[in-house]
C-alpha cells in the first residue's frame, strides 16, 4: 500500500478523505451495526486499464448485508456501481485497488437494537497489493476459536461486529507464527479461514465447506467453483470437511476477494502434498489473476473499466 485514500463517498457526496467522520456516540462503532465489502480493481498494464472485477454481485451483497441488519438504504447496485466509478476516476488510479464499501447505524445513539436508527453509507478506495505475504505457499494453524453460528450473528453478511471472531482468529495465528488459521464451526468441522473461503483438492477432486457451514457466500468461492470445472476440468464437491482431511490432502487453497488464491503448503507442521503450491492452485492461480485483469475475453462480462466507460 503505497498511499491512503484521498477521497471517500460520505453522507450522499465524493469529499475529501479527512472530511469523512463520524461521530464518537456514533450507534454502529459501539455495537457493530454496520456491514461492509470488499472489492478489487485491477490494473491491466497493456490496455492502460482499471477494471472492477464483479462490482454488481458485490453491491448486491453489501445490501443484502442491509437489510438483514434492518436497514432502508436509497441504493440499488448500479446506483452504487455509478458512485464507485466517479470516486475510482477523481483518484486516478493506475495499480491495483481495493474499494471498501461500508453501512452502518449512523444514529449517535445508546442502546442495543437495530430498529429505530439511521443508516447510511460510506465507501472509499486504496491501492492495494497482497492480503497475505505467503500466497505461495502460507504458514496455517487451526485456531481454537470457533466459527460464529448462523443464527448468532447471519454467516451470510459481512456484519462488522462479526469480524471481532476473525480478529482473534488472525491475531493468535500470527502471534504463533502462522500466516494464517482454519477455523472449525461448532459441530467440529472446517468452516473458513479468519477472513476467507476454503478448498483442498484429494485425488483430483476439489473440496469446499457448504454454505451451513457458517462461512460467507463468497464472490471468489463461486468463481473459483466455476474456474476449476470450466477452465481446469477439475470436479468440485460441496460438502462437509473434516479437520484429519487436511492433513492428507494434495493440495490446499484459500480464496476470496482480500486474500485472492492462496496456495496453503503447510498446516499445524504438516506439510500439505508436497509442501509447495500444487499444479492444480498454480494453474488457477494463473487463469484468476489473467481473467480479474481483463485479459480472457470470455469472462469480460466480470470486468468493468473505469476509465473506458467515460463518456
Amino acid at each position: 500500500m503505497s498511499q491512503g485514500p484521498s477521497y471517500a463517498y460520505f453522507e450522499g457526496k465524493i469529499v475529501p478523505f479527512d472530511e469523512a467522520k463520524v461521530s464518537v456516540m456514533t450507534h454502529a462503532l459501539h455495537y457493530g451495526t454496520g456491514a461492509f465489502g470488499g472489492i478489487r480493481a485491477y490494473w491491466n498494464d497493456d490496455e492502460e486499464e482499471l477494471y472492477i472485477f464483479r462490482p454488481l454481485d458485490h453491491f448486491r451483497r453489501v445490501l443484502n448485508s442491509g437489510k438483514l441488519l434492518m436497514m432502508d438504504l436509497p441504493y440499488t447496485p448500479e446506483s452504487l456501481l455509478d458512485i464507485l466509478l466517479d470516486l475510482l476516476r477523481k483518484e486516478g488510479y493506475r495499480g491495483d485497488t481495493y474499494i471498501r464499501p461500508l453501512i452502518y447505524k449512523s444514529t449517535p445513539a445508546i442502546g442495543v437494537r437495530l430498529h429505530d436508527l439511521d443508516c447510511d453509507l460510506t465507501m472509499f478506495s486504496l491501492p492495494f497489493g497482497s492480503y497475505i505475504p505467503n500466497e505461495e505457499g502460507s504458514r496455517v494453524t487451526f485456531s481454537s476459536w470457533r466459527r460464529i453460528d448462523d443464527n448468532s450473528i447471519p454467516a451470510r453478511g459481512k456484519i462488522t461486529g462479526a469480524y471481532a471472531n476473525s480478529a482473534f482468529i488472525k491475531t493468535d495465528a500470527m502471534n504463533a507464527g502462522f500466516d494464517e488459521a482454519l477455523v472449525l464451526n461448532q459441530d467440529g468441522h472446517i468452516s473458513e479461514g479468519s477472513a476467507e473461503n476454503f478448498f483442498l483438492v484429494r485425488d483430483g477432486v476439489a473440496i469446499t465447506p457448504p454454505i451451513y457451514a457458517n462461512i460467507l457466500e463468497g464472490i471468489t468461492r463461486r468463481t473459483v467453483i466455476q474456474l476449476l470445472q470450466d477452465e481446469l476440468g477439475i470436479p468440485v464437491e460441496v460438502r462437509p470437511v473434516d479437520r484429519t482431511e487436511v492433513y492428507i490432502a494434495d493440495e490446499a487453497f484459500f480464496c476470496g476477494t482480500g486474500v485472492q488464491v492462496v496456495a496453503i503448503a503447510e498446516v499445524d507442521g504438516r506439510p500439505v502434498g508436497d509442501g509447495k503450491m500444487g499444479s492444480i492452485v498454480g494453474k488457477l492461480r494463473d487463469v484468476y489473476f489473467n481473467i480479474v485483469r481483463g485479459k480472457i475475453s470470455r469472462y469480460k462480462h466480470w470486468n468493468v473499466p473505469v476509465y473506458g466507460t467515460q463518456g
